[in-house]
């Protein structure tokens, strides 16, 4: 099954699952407990940390839930928030971080990637921790619409129509849809 977050990133192949952590993670165990996928595949947008460029295609089988407050040593969680995915023929090329709150300082960059985490996406994380309780296999399929900087969201709503139109082409070429 292929999902998307849906309200602003649609695809014709895809089910909306709802946007950010809590939507997602509702959604995604709905479908699981009700009518379980073979296989869940996520498409969307995604914020660079600064080594990807607008309109980079990334993979990913992992994923992150980091708050900012984590590099600081200003929070602590009792939780994993590390998560990765066997099984889907989907590569492993970075991390994604996944939080409710977009990244907009620049000077957080390197604290992620060092870590191996080099994009941030809102739903990923949720789409991982379903697939894994019910053990199904799970990737990701992310393009670069902006960096995580001041300029995000307008960068983001620049970008979207492209970026869609790219990411359509690219999944629909790979998965020969």
């Amino acid at each position: 099954m292929i999902v998307c977050a849906g309200r602003t990133e649609y695809f014709s192949f895809a089910h909306p699952i709802g946007v950010g952590l809590i939507e997602a993670a509702m959604n995604l165990t709905q479908m699981a407990l009700f009518d379980k996928p073979e296989f869940l595949l996520f498409v969307g947008t995604a914020g660079s940390f600064g080594e990807h460029e607008i309109f980079d295609i990334i993979e990913s089988r992992g994923a992150s839930q980091i708050e900012h407050c984590f590099w600081k040593k200003g929070c602590y969680t009792p939780l994993d928030n590390v998560i990765t995915s066997e099984g889907l023929n989907v590569s492993h090329e970075t991390l994604i971080n996944s939080s409710n709150y977009i990244t907009t300082d620049p000077s957080l960059w390197p604290y992620f990637t060092k870590q191996g985490i080099h994009a941030e996406n809102m739903e990923f994380f949720s789409l991982l921790q379903v697939a894994k309780e019910h053990n199904i296999p799970a990737g990701g399929i992310f393009i670069i619409t902006n960096h995580c900087n001041k300029k995000a969201h307008e960068a983001y709503k620049t970008n979207l129509k492209e970026a869609l139109q790219r990411l359509e082409r690219y999944v629909r070429e790979k998965f020969s849809l």
